[in-house]
């Protein structure tokens, strides 16, 4: 199979008209391989055959049976139909009946056998299927096998899209394998081209195990090679710059005008081991939203600037990197320490007069967005660089800041808790510490799960707590209604399954948006407040300017998207009204919650919701009784249990396609000591034997789009 065949446009596969391109692209798919890369979610076993006699009310079966009263149509109001016929297997009739399906008179023979699949109904002890699919005996593409269930949206019927990927792997021919020979041998592994057929339309579901395994492998393999490999080429675990023991980390300790946690002592003493260390330092610093990450970071660069270095503070948003600069000067200018800010949209004479200073030595730490990753930004002797938020940024992003110096040391900061365990295989160059205690000055959040039956109690507690003082903040899931939402909850009509998906293509009318709210609450219900929104269309200016009038008091009411998850401390704000809170991931509410209660007052977090089953129950009633960021983030990954929780949209990672991180914890660790094992003999994947790896893992992280900034 030649490789470009992969990228092949799906518009030319067959079945894929002008309109399907749309539908499919909305999906995700847009080359051959997005197509045959789209595994299904779920399965449905149609191929037990089962006597009418025995099967229960709302059973789903596979019958086969012979049309006994051949079908007989008629029109019902509004141009519908029904089409009806009754079958019988020997052991019972059974009433079958489709609705506005005229064209199952023509394929339907009475006297002739077919296999039927679908939901049986008991009503006064008369079975009756209604909209079953059907085959003729011998010819079976809906029944009689298992048939793969893909996440689909309301423009494509499944069957369509079942008929599409039996195409797409019709056309792609043989399936290149990616795992060498020995490999493939010592794990017991099928190989690539009849797992990809197998993972979709399975012999029975022992080949399913046997596929999903292989994929599971192939997917976990690239991304710790991957991991691995750019480890190795970026020599961290060389020979680093090394901070002087006589520096005292104590000295700005102790001239602190409150006291640091035990945990945050804790974490100190490691990171000022590393960096009295000859080894460059390589560390995650795990810690909730208000734990206190950013004074250790400052209090790590004083250690690093008095050892003769320079600092670089990499954070995501704009806002959040002035905000650093006022916390890092504040500390660290009694220290004759130099702060400067490179951010976008600066004039040109400042930024190159900044840039100067930043190259001669005169600027000690630079702090800024994504622009300290130009070109242009030069240092004298970089010896330390912290990336805030690492989730925000990519693989790559982290390793272009690191190579502006000489293997400086690395701290990545993360307010997203990682379960430890996930944290060891996801961050496997990194060594981990964790801010596990709150300061005693954080609030405690209340937190309350309403349906919008309450939405007027809400409002006027909004109202109550306004008129005391305080702000409010009010998240939407949407800027305008043409948006997709970001997490969807969805309920299979056939399995009752109920799964959290990302969806592009979901009908978006009942979800709240910030464009409308604003107008409804600034001209009606809080008319007589300041209200303003924030949204991520904004110019960065325009959004800077109303964070800053928010943190100044002088608005009250701010209506958002989740921009602010990553944002300044408004110790006033001590309310969050969270809008289709069933919309977003556990960790996400997590992150938002945390914008609150940064003051001494008491703070309130009110999750509003719209459809509620027992996933979304389940969901919110965590939320009111926990505030552990660690045990959220477990249950998150738990209920969603898919590949993107740790995916381009959280971590700067490759996107999981079939793996899920919470089942495969095995697998993981499995394939992590492999990986580490194979770059131990063969760091640079040289070898001939491991030549399928290289390709592989350069693959992995060989796009540079992994950055959301």
């Amino acid at each position: 199979m030649p490789e470009d065949i992969l990228k092949k446009d799906v518009k030319y596969i067959k079945g894929v008209g002008p309109n399907r391109v749309k539908v499919l692209n909305k999906l995700g798919i847009n080359s051959l391989k997005d197509l045959i890369t789209y595994f299904p979610r779920a399965y449905e076993d149609r191929s037990q055959i089962k006597s009418i006699c025995d099967i229960q009310d709302g059973e789903k079966a596979t019958i086969e049976a012979t049309v006994v009263q051949g079908v007989t149509t008629r029109m019902l109001m509004r141009r519908r139909s029904i089409a009806k016929a009754i079958i019988s297997d020997g052991t019972e009739n059974i009433l079958v009946t489709w609705f506005n399906q005229p064209y199952i008179k023509s394929e339907l023979k009475r006297g002739e056998t077919y296999r039927f699949y679908g939901r049986v109904s008991i009503k006064n002890g008369e079975r009756e299927m209604n909209s079953p699919v059907f085959d003729e005996i011998g010819k079976y593409k809906n029944t009689s096998k298992i048939i793969p269930i893909y996440p689909l949206t309301e423009d494509i019927k499944a069957t369509t899209l079942r008929r599409i990927i039996e195409a797409g792997l019709e056309s792609v021919g043989e399936i290149k394998e990616t795992i060498p020979d020995y490999l493939l041998k010592k794990y017991s592994l099928i190989s690539l081209n009849e797992a990809i057929h197998q993972i979709h339309f399975p012999d029975n579901f022992e080949m399913f195990h046997k596929a999903r395994r292989r994929l599971v492998f192939d997917e976990l393999l690239s991304m710790q090679l991957g991991l691995l490999k750019l480890k190795s080429e970026n020599n961290i675990e060389t020979k680093g710059e090394k901070c002087d023991k006589k520096i005292k980390i104590s000295k700005v300790i102790n001239d602190l005008p409150f006291k640091l946690t035990s945990a945050q002592s804790r974490v100190l003493e490691e990171i000022d081991n590393d960096l009295e260390s000859s080894k460059s330092m390589n560390r995650l610093l795990q810690g909730d939203v208000g734990s206190g990450k950013t004074i250790v970071s400052i209090i790590a660069s004083y250690k690093v600037v008095k050892s003769g270095f320079q600092v670089a503070i990499l954070a995501p948003t704009m806002i959040l990197a002035r905000q650093h600069m006022a916390n890092f000067e504040k500390v660290l200018n009694q220290y004759g320490i130099k702060c400067g800010l490179l951010v976008g949209g600066m004039k040109a004479k400042e930024k190159q007069e900044l840039l100067e200073k930043v190259s001669n030595g005169e600027i000690d730490i630079l702090i800024g967005t994504h622009a300290l990753l130009e070109e242009n930004v030069v240092f004298k002797k970089l010896g330390f660089v912290v990336t805030d938020e690492q989730h925000r940024f990519g693989v790559k992003q982290r390793s272009t800041i690191s190579s502006k110096g000489e293997n400086p040391n690395v701290l990545v900061m993360s307010a997203t808790p990682i379960p430890r365990t996930l944290a060891l295989i996801l961050y496997g160059d990194l060594d981990i510490s964790i801010i596990d205690e709150l300061p005693p000055n954080r609030q405690k959040i209340e937190t309350y799960a309403v349906s919008r039956k309450m939405e007027e109690r809400v409002n006027n507690f909004v109202k109550e707590q306004v008129n005391e003082g305080r702000q409010c903040y009010i998240v939407c899931p949407l800027v305008e209604e043409s948006e997709g939402p970001s997490y969807t909850i969805r309920v299979d009509e056939k399995t009752g399954e109920q799964s959290i998906i990302i969806s592009k293509g979901t009908n978006t009318k009942d979800l709240k948006n910030v464009t409308d709210m604003t107008e409804k609450y600034k001209n009606e219900v809080f008319k007589d407040y300041n209200v303003e929104n924030l949204h991520g269309k904004m110019k960065p200016k325009e959004k800077e300017e109303i964070m800053q009038r928010f943190k100044d008091g002088k608005i009250d009411i701010l209506i958002s998207t989740t921009v602010i998850e990553v944002g300044v401390d408004v110790p006033n704000a001590n309310i969050m009204v969270i809008e289709n809170s069933e919309r977003f991931g556990l960790a996400q509410l997590h992150q938002l919650r945390g914008r609150v209660g940064r003051g001494e007052y008491k703070s309130y977090c009110i999750l509003k919701y719209a459809g509620y089953n027992e996933l979304i129950k389940k969901r919110l009633e965590l939320m009111t009784k926990t505030n552990d960021g660690f045990v959220i983030a477990e249950k998150d990954l738990e209920f969603r249990g898919s590949g993107d929780f740790f995916g381009t949209k959280q971590h700067g990672l490759p996107e999981f396609k079939i793996v899920n991180l919470f089942e495969d914890m095995e697998e993981l660790k499995e394939v992590q000591a492999l990986a580490i094992s194979i770059i131990a003999e063969d760091p640079d994947l040289s070898l001939e034997k491991n030549k399928l790896l290289a390709s592989m893992a350069n693959k992995k992280f060989s796009s540079d789009k992994n950055i959301i900034i």
